[in-house]
C-alpha cells in the first residue's frame, strides 16, 4: 500500500509531486529520521492503581480475568498498529514501522517512557509476553524477536487478517516459555480502514458484507482455536475528517496515492457520500455482530471496544487541527497519537457494555482509569440485545408457574 517506489525514486532523485520537491521537503537531511530515543524524554507520572496483584489462582472463567492474569499480549491490523512513521518527524520516516511504540502492542522501555496498551499491562505483569521490542523495515523480512506478537502487516485488508492469525496461532504453539493452554492471552484487532481506502477500486472485494464475511471468519478460527482468550476488536474510525489534514509538504500529497478513494473525491460527491456511508455500514455491522454471545464461552470472548467510533481530528484553541498528532504522509498517527490510542482503550477495557467511554476528539489528554474494587477484571460479557425480552418472557412465566406449585402445595 505505501508508495515504496516512489519514495525509492525521491531518496536518489529530487521527486516532484504536485509542484513540491524532496528538496523542499528535506531542506534539513541531518534530522533525526528515527525520530527521538523515549529513554531521554520527560518521564510520564507513575500509574499506580489499588490492587495490581494477580487472582490467587489462575482463572478459568474468561469473566474473572484481571489485568495482572494476561500472561501473552498480542496485535493484528494494519499500518496503524506496525505504527508507520509514528517516530519520525519527515516523509524519509514513512517506510519504518515504529512496533516498539505501537499503541496496542509496543514495548519500549517502560510506561513513564511510552504509554501503550502493553507498557501498562507491563505494570501488571512485569513478566508479560509479546510486547515489540524494535523498529522494523516495511517489506523487509522480519522475525518474532524484531516484532514480538505483533502480527500486523502495513497494507493489510481484512481479507488477509486470516494470515496473520494463522501466524499468531503458529508462534503462540512453539514459542518458549508460553504455555499455549493454560496462559491468558490478550489479543487487540484493529482492521478495515485499508477496506475503504480501496473501495472504489473494487466495491464487491471491499464490500461491508466482505469486510464482515471476514472478520466472522478470523474471529470463528480464534475462538476454536486458541485457549483462555480475549480479543479486544477495536472499532473502526470515522475517516472522512482525514481528507482536512493536510500541510503543504510533499509528504501529505502521498495521501492521494494511497488512500485514493477517500482522499480524491471532490466534497459533496456522490462517490465521497457513499463512501461516508460505507464507511458507517462498517461500523454498524461490526456492532451488531459482536453485540450477540456468537463469540463468547467460557475461556474465550471477543469486545467490541468502541471509543473511536465518533472521534474527530485532535483541534487546538483556534480551532485549528493539531497537526503533532499526525505523521508526515498527514494520515497515520504520531507517538502522541498512539499514546492516547492507547489510553482509551485501556480504559474501554474496565468500563462495562453500555458504559464505555466514547472520545469525542484526542484534544484532551485522556486520563487512565484503575479497575475497580466491586469489578476488578477485564469486561468481557456481551450486551445481547435481542435476549433481554425474551429473558424477561421467561422469568415471567417461570414466576407464574412457582406460584401456582405453591398453591397446589398449600392445598
Amino acid at each position: 500500500m505505501l508508495p515504496c517506489v516512489l519514495f525509492a525514486v525521491c531518496i536518489f532523485a529530487t521527486c516532484h509531486v504536485d509542484g513540491y520537491t524532496l528538496r523542499e521537503e528535506e531542506e534539513n537531511l541531518n534530522q533525526d529520521v528515527l525520530g527521538t530515543d523515549f529513554l531521554q524524554r520527560r518521564l510520564h507520572p507513575l500509574f499506580n492503581c489499588p490492587d495490581m496483584s494477580p487472582s490467587p489462582t489462575v482463572p478459568t472463567s474468561v469473566e474473572h480475568v484481571k489485568a495482572a492474569d494476561v500472561k501473552v499480549i498480542a496485535a493484528l491490523g494494519d499500518s496503524l498498529t506496525t505504527a508507520i512513521g509514528a517516530n519520525g518527524s519527515t516523509i524519509l520516516s514513512i517506510p519504518l514501522e515504529f512496533r516498539h511504540v505501537s499503541w496496542s502492542i509496543g514495548g519500549y522501555g517502560t510506561y513513564q517512557n511510552v504509554i501503550t496498551l502493553a507498557n501498562i499491562f507491563k505494570l501488571f505483569n512485569p513478566k508479560l509476553l509479546g510486547p515489540s521490542p524494535v523498529m522494523t523495515f516495511h517489506g523487509k523480512p522480519t522475525t518474532v524477536n524484531e516484532t514480538g506478537f505483533n502480527f500486523a502487516v502495513t497494507g493489510h485488508n481484512t481479507l488477509n487478517v486470516s494470515d496473520q492469525i494463522r501466524h499468531m496461532i503458529d508462534t503462540f504453539k512453539s514459542y518458549p516459555g508460553l504455555n499455549f493452554q493454560e496462559d491468558w492471552k490478550l489479543v487487540t484487532m484493529l482492521i478495515g480502514m485499508n477496506d475503504i481506502c480501496d473501495y472504489c477500486k473494487n466495491k464487491i472485494l471491499f464490500s461491508p458484507d466482505s469486510f464482515i464475511q471476514h472478520m466472522t471468519e478470523a474471529l470463528d478460527t480464534m475462538m476454536k482455536e486458541i485457549p483462555r482468550t480475549i480479543v479486544n476488536v477495536v472499532q473502526i474510525l470515522p475517516m472522512k475528517p482525514l481528507r482536512e489534514v493536510q500541510r503543504p509538504t510533499l509528504g501529505c500529497q502521498l495521501q492521494k496515492t494511497f488512500c485514493s478513494c477517500l482522499v480524491q473525491p471532490e466534497e459533496n460527491s456522490t462517490e465521497l457520500k457513499e463512501l461516508v456511508e460505507v464507511n458507517y455500514e462498517f461500523q454498524r455491522r461490526l456492532e451488531k455482530l459482536l453485540h450477540s454471545d456468537r463469540f463468547f464461552k467460557k475461556d474465550f470472548a471477543v469486545v467490541l471496544q468502541p471509543y473511536l467510533e465518533n472521534t474527530g481530528p485532535p483541534r487546538l484553541p483556534d480551532g485549528t487541527f493539531d497537526l503533532s498528532f499526525f505523521t508526515a504522509d498527514c494520515f497515520h498517527f504520531t507517538v502522541k497519537g498512539h499514546e492516547e490510542l492507547a489510553k482509551g482503550l485501556w480504559n474501554n477495557m474496565f468500563q462495562p457494555e453500555g458504559g464505555k467511554e466514547m472520545i469525542k476528539t484526542f484534544s484532551e489528554p485522556i486520563k487512565l482509569i484503575c479497575p475497580t474494587k466491586e469489578h476488578p477484571y477485564i469486561y468481557t460479557r456481551p450486551r445481547v440485545e435481542s435476549s433481554a425480552p425474551t429473558l424477561r418472557r421467561i422469568s415471567a412465566t417461570t414466576l407464574t408457574l412457582m406460584s401456582l406449585l405453591s398453591v397446589f402445595n398449600y392445598l
